[in-house]
């Protein structure tokens, strides 16, 4: 058994109760992570967020009260007034190309996931999220806000959005948006990983985003990435 002060502290927000019987169930299986509370709607979640502190926040998108999106963007805004650490939020949906899930990755939230998605991938998921990575439900992240784009048609590319940047900077930005990992941009760019994690932290901090989901629907809505 693992050491519970070890474990990853994981909130569960959804308004069926059901859903949340077997999540609970599932968490509980596992000797690395600890359920530390449960929420039926967002402002319930901002709370629980608030009381308890989880490492990582399951988050249903559509409930009554508060939903997702916006409970994900005041936890988020809250931590960040507070200067404490935030959750980890991993965004549940029903729906493969749903609009809200785009809104909460630009609150804030570390992923998403089909709330199909099979127990091993959940776990997996919680475990990337914590470790400081960003997780996606199976398939392509660009097509999910190419679809977005789409739908909120925009002005043509504008490349000046990007002046604040150096040239290297820009280079890493780019190949982020378009899904390349730190070892592929090292090699890409010839430089190390470390090197690329410096030159990310950046760029995130000068656009002001949190995570690189964040900077791929930043590309996205911005058209920064061609056809």
């Amino acid at each position: 058994m693992a050491d519970a002060g070890l474990r990853i502290t994981v909130a569960l927000v959804d308004d069926q109760a059901l859903f949340r019987a077997g999540i609970r169930m599932l968490i509980e299986s596992q000797d690395d992570m600890q359920l530390s509370g449960e929420a039926g709607d967002g402002k319930q979640a901002m709370t629980l967020a608030t009381e308890r502190r989880p490492d990582v926040m399951l988050m249903d998108l559509r409930m009554p009260v508060m939903d997702g999106v916006e409970a994900t963007r005041k936890i988020v805004e809250d931590a960040d007034a507070a200067g404490i650490d935030k959750p980890r939020i991993i965004a549940l949906t029903t729906f493969n190309r749903d609009q809200a899930v785009v809104q909460a990755v630009q609150a804030g939230a570390s992923g998403y996931l089909l709330k199909s998605a099979e127990p091993e991938f959940l776990l997996a998921a919680i475990r990337t999220v914590h470790s400081g990575y960003s997780v996606i439900a199976p398939g392509s992240i660009h097509s999910l806000f190419e679809h977005a784009a789409r739908n909120a048609p925009a002005p043509g590319p504008d490349l000046s959005v990007l002046d604040v940047l150096s040239v290297r900077e820009r280079d890493v930005f780019l190949l982020a948006a378009k899904g390349l990992s730190n070892g592929e941009m090292a090699e890409s760019l010839f430089v190390s990983e470390a090197t690329v994690k410096t030159h990310l932290r950046n760029v995130l901090d000068k656009l002001g985003l949190r995570t690189r989901l964040q900077l791929v629907a930043f590309a996205h809505e911005r058209r920064l990435l061609g056809d």
